[in-house]
């Protein structure tokens, strides 16, 4: 019992999380009294479900708790009377989840992405805070997802909530006619949100499905909520992650570990997804090549060849060029890099790659050396390969990927 009681607490942690403190930032007002009061109920749970037995509701035991330990966390501040909202006070109130309507706003996550993207904070402070608040991303992962250090990453979270406090920003989902502004921001997070997924920044798994499936979630939540006033791109990143997400069976073996693209057993691939992401890609294009549109194209690509061998590796560099004179990225030129590999041959990626880090980008990021590691394979240059596998393996932050470089790193002293 006390084994699955912990486990049940962990699922609700990594599935609920968003949900339950968008809800106490509602109820409280206050983003750091939500988070600090979820991270105590689920300590609290953890000493109490495995003795206890798990409620019959765990999120609205989360909830509930929570909002006790708020409740004594400012009966300790001396201006308790001013800061608490009534409705917390009243007693037997429950803890309730707002239902999903497509008539009214969807639900408590998408109120509190649209509240963290108001204009009136820049736009990497916007989709910082809600990583942190609405996904329960940590700090480092946010950092890894923007390649800032850590602490500058803290004190831009730190300064995005005093500006929500201090400026009285409300919580709610504005109007339609004020939505425009924040969309590219809320597109932006979900994007985020899937990657972190997609590719985990830490622990065991390669992939986190729950927010892999929490973004399609949100996407598709946009799209209803906008409308005919959703922009284009809103299909386009909905496109991207249906399509990415559709290869996720395949994307492990039954161990768990890591398998790359061109060894992945195509019949693996969801095609009932990758047919509606299709579609969605060429009414992507409608609104003109935008970041999403283009990464979903290249994606579309993929999906569409029988066999890494019959994949058009010349259209997709010519989408890269597009997507790199569009955004500029170090990390976009680097997924250039090898496309260019692929259709030219791995010393002409190698040349891209070495160009990449003459301009002084991405020398620590793993998958540049992991990327100039797999090119040196090819050519049979085992020692050259071997360092950066190393180089790889130091920098890597997740336990799966770094199974997968060592493997390969074996494989060079063969």
């Amino acid at each position: 019992m006390p084994r699955d009681a912990l486990a049940q607490v962990e699922e609700v942690y990594r599935s609920d999380w968003g949900r339950i403190v968008a809800i106490l930032i509602r109820l409280l007002g206050d983003f750091d009294l939500a988070e600090e009061s979820a991270q105590e109920a689920f300590t609290a749970a953890i000493d109490r479900w495995p003795v206890e037995g798990v409620p019959d509701s765990p999120r609205a035991w989360i909830v509930q708790t929570a909002r006790h330990k708020a409740i004594d966390r400012l009966r300790r501040r001396t201006h308790f009377a001013e800061k608490i909202q009534p409705a917390l006070m009243a007693e037997g109130e429950e803890a309730q989840e707002p239902g999903f309507d497509n008539r009214e706003i969807p639900d408590e996550r998408l109120r509190l992405m649209f509240t963290c993207c108001h204009p009136a904070l820049n736009e990497d402070a916007r989709v910082a805070l809600t990583l942190r608040t609405l996904c329960g991303l940590e700090t480092d992962e946010i950092a890894r997802a923007f390649m800032v250090p850590e602490a500058t990453m803290a004190q831009r979270l730190v300064r995005a909530k005093r500006k929500i406090r201090d400026a009285g920003i409300p919580y709610a989902v504005p109007e339609t006619t004020e939505m425009a502004e924040r969309a590219d921001a809320v597109l932006s997070v979900i994007y985020l949100v899937f990657n972190e997924g997609y590719a985990a920044t830490r622990g065991d798994a390669m992939v986190r499905t729950d927010l892999c499936e929490e973004a399609i979630r949100l996407g598709r939540l946009v799209r209803t909520l906008m409308g005919p006033a959703a922009p284009a791109e809103s299909a386009g990143l909905l496109a991207l992650m249906l399509l990415h997400d559709a290869r996720r069976e395949a994307r492990v073996d039954k161990a768990g570990d890591s398998v790359v693209l061109e060894e992945q057993d195509r019949r693996r691939w969801n095609r009932a997804q990758i047919a509606e992401a299709v579609g969605l890609v060429t009414e992507a294009f409608r609104g003109g090549a935008g970041s999403y549109a283009l990464q979903a194209a290249i994606a579309a690509e993929h999906c569409r060849a029988a066999s890494a061998a019959e994949t058009n590796w010349a259209r997709i560099v010519e989408l890269y060029e597009a997507l790199e004179r569009l955004e500029g990225s170090p990390v976009v030129a680097l997924n250039r890099a090898v496309a260019v590999a692929m259709a030219r041959g791995p010393r002409a990626g190698l040349e891209a790659i070495g160009e990449i880090e003459a301009a002084g980008e991405l020398r620590e990021f793993h998958l540049l050396h992991a990327a100039r590691a797999d090119l040196l394979r090819r050519l049979g240059d085992r020692i050259a390969a071997a360092i950066s596998y190393r180089k790889a393996i130091s920098l890597a932050t997740n336990g799966r990927e770094k199974k997968y470089l060592e493997r390969r790193l074996r494989e060079m002293a063969e």
